[in-house]
């Protein structure tokens, strides 16, 4: 009878401790994303916090957009919600491309110590014909880690063609060079092996058999009437990358003036980036996906179960572990591997995730079964005096590290 109600006490002190601490945890967590919308940071936000199976926090702040384009603030302001979809802009490439070519290594499709030469005749040139699948995957091609290709390029099939002739910027496997062209690249790929459009093969084989609803490329496109949160005002940033040498993207051939469709308006449901929107059609390995809160925490889940969605397989362990073991350079194959990132600082080895432009971002500690995903509209509160974006890493990794002073060990 003793034994029995001491069992009691511990389970009945240990469902104490936890409200306690996630009732805390909630209560910074407002404070800390409340003040940066309070202090013009950011327009809003949503996030969604688990731990193991329990939804720690899911919840909506600020608004879906704050300014127009002529950066006055608007009379009528529409609050966000857990419901509007956000441009994940770089999360593409995990959400998207990784999880595509997961299935195709599942299916026996692909090998990523494959040279991208058996699928692209054009990387079979000399400087090219060492790259792998696996180096497209860790940003260690060599290829350029940007370039505004709108200046050369109107389609996504003249896209592919000029990033195949484009010599390296960089040796190949020498170094991480985040590359954008390099997930254009793979996905290309991926439409080559599946013979189907990119936003198609991800939408029959991701997005709809996880019921990812709200998970698309081109939501405008969409017949449904769907919330958008907005992001920039045209493509100021990207403008300023092309023409400000102090960035370090200026491309010496190219004269700034020779090309000029840039984009008179707020993005509400048109990707942020401007290579996947002018030279990619709105869609491209790289970036375009608008998504919710709840689509990408479907997948997280996933990648948190052993590949396991509910009690049905869709996707092997023996892939999971593949794409999640660190290399040389502390990456995954896709996902960032780097604890001394802001969104996942100091976690446990085997911690992964990955950032987008936009604000968005996704941090996953398997040994603590802790996932964040925050989704940040923060372009549109437009440029700062430094003709930058807000830096929203404070954010990310305040609220990190409050989830995990709370519910890691």
């Amino acid at each position: 009878m003793f034994k029995k109600s001491l069992s009691l006490l511990l389970v009945l002190s240990f469902f104490v401790g936890y409200s306690q601490n996630k009732a805390i945890c909630i209560a910074e967590i407002n404070t800390i994303i409340q003040n940066y919308i309070d202090q013009s940071k950011i327009p809003g936000a949503v996030i969604q916090v688990k731990k193991g199976n329990h939804v720690i926090l899911k919840k909506a702040y600020g608004y879906a957009q704050i300014k127009d384009f002529n950066n006055n603030i608007l009379v009528n302001l529409e609050k966000t919600s857990i419901n509007h979809l956000y441009d994940i802009a770089s999360l593409t490439k995990v959400v998207g491309t990784t999880t595509s070519m997961m299935l195709l290594v599942d299916a026996g499709k692909i090998n990523v110590e494959d040279k991208v030469g058996k699928y692209i005749q054009g990387f079979n040139q000399p400087d090219k014909k060492d790259i792998t699948i696996r180096h497209l995957l860790t940003h260690t091609s060599g290829l350029y880690d940007w370039y505004p290709l709108y200046y050369r390029c109107k389609t996504k099939q003249e896209t592919f063609k000029f990033i195949e002739e484009l010599p390296l910027k960089f040796p190949v496997g020498e170094g991480r060079h985040y590359s954008d062209l390099g997930f254009m690249i793979l996905g290309e790929i991926i439409e080559k092996i599946s013979n189907k459009p990119l936003h198609i093969f991800m939408e029959e084989n991701i997005f709809r058999p996880l019921k990812m609803t709200n998970t698309t490329y081109r939501p405008n496109d969409s017949s449904r009437k769907l919330k958008i949160a907005a992001t920039s005002h045209g493509n100021p940033y990207e403008k300023r990358m092309i023409e400000d040498s102090t960035l370090g993207f200026k491309i010496k051939s190219i004269d700034p003036n020779s090309w000029n469709a840039w984009r008179q308006y707020t993005l509400i449901g048109e990707v942020n980036d401007g290579n996947t929107w002018y030279a990619n059609e709105g869609v491209s390995g790289a970036a375009g996906i608008f998504s919710t809160i709840d689509d990408i925490q479907t997948l997280v889940d996933i990648l948190r179960n052993a590949g396991k969605n509910g009690k049905k397989q869709f996707i092997t362990e023996k892939t999971i572990q593949l794409f999640l073991k660190k290399d040389t350079f502390k990456n995954g194959l896709g996902w960032m591997m780097d604890n001394q990132n802001a969104f996942m600082k100091d976690a446990g080895e085997g911690s992964f995730g990955h950032t987008g432009f936009t604000g968005t971002s996704i941090s996953v500690v398997p040994d603590e079964h802790i996932s964040i995903v925050l989704l940040i509209n923060r372009q549109n509160i437009g440029l700062s005096p430094t003709k930058d974006y807000f830096n929203v890493n404070p954010i990310r990794e305040q609220v990190f590290k409050t989830v995990m002073k709370y519910f890691g060990h």
